[in-house]
């Protein structure tokens, strides 16, 4: 997966209200029906502290795909006194959905496609890898600036991609690659910190919001995943989880323990 080059003036502007002294950041997981996107905000979601955390807003079919989106909002105060809100969206697989997604997508700082890890399933990931770079551009979102992230996820199941083709994909593409077990936990934090770390450097180069708001990198995603429990993650060496046994039932209902 290969991102071609565009040729307009990226547009995108930054969600930044100095009035306010509020920062959001937008980052959209994008990507096939059934792939697993509800499922990473799921797991994010009970992984969170309750504090800072908002309402898992989830809009279903009966068959249990969502029909719309999923939000996630998780806030926090920076040293600087600004109000920061990662706002995480789901779009919708279906095909017959493609307006939504291209809503949806609208303002992304950043996006995670989450592709079915299954080799059979390749044709549809590549469908759906072409469709989110025409809803860029539709959007005025330059497909080399704005930062993707690609999930692999149902690694457990069968005729599953081998660790040494994913590392296959990394060589052939700039996107990061991440493998995932998204119902056990597995690379779903991985891939939030990957994206948040590219979003801020993102935001950064257009609006300098470390000089401007007094943000780092570090403060972001120290904030950020200081409130989540990282056990049995490769984050947890740079984000211990908290000591207490209470902040451990956050994610009871996470299979990872």
């Amino acid at each position: 997966m290969v991102v071609a080059p565009f040729s307009p003036h990226n547009t995108k502007t930054v969600q930044l209200n100095h009035a306010q002294r509020e920062l959001t950041v937008k980052i959209v997981y994008y990507g096939p029906g059934l792939s697993g996107k509800t499922t990473n905000l799921q797991m994010i979601h009970v992984r969170t502290q309750p504090d800072v955390r908002g309402r898992l807003l989830t809009v279903e079919t009966h068959d249990d795909r969502t029909l719309f989106f999923d939000l996630l909002p998780v806030f926090f105060s920076t040293s600087s006194g600004f109000k920061v809100k990662v706002k995480l969206f789901t779009v919708p697989g279906q095909v017959i959905h493609n307006a939504t997604r291209r809503i949806v997508l609208q303002g992304a700082d950043a996006i995670a496609f989450i592709a079915d890890g299954r080799r059979s399933a390749q044709s549809e990931n590549n469908s759906y890898w072409k469709n989110l770079i025409e809803n860029m551009r539709e959007n005025a979102l330059d497909p080399a600036q704005i930062p993707v992230v690609i999930q692999y996820n149902k690694l457990d199941l069968p005729d599953t991609r081998t660790e040494a083709e994913l590392e296959d994909t990394r060589k052939k593409g700039r996107e990061p690659v991440i493998g995932a077990i998204a119902i056990r936990c597995v690379g779903v934090l991985e891939t939030l910190h990957t994206v948040l770390q590219l979003a801020f450097r993102s935001i950064e180069m257009r609006s300098q919001i470390s000089k401007n708001i007094g943000l780092s990198e570090r403060e972001f995603l120290t904030q950020v995943f200081s409130r989540i429990d990282t056990t049995g993650t490769e984050l947890a060496k740079y984000y211990p989880p908290p000591a207490s046994v209470g902040a451990r039932r956050w994610c009871t209902a996470c299979r990872c323990a």
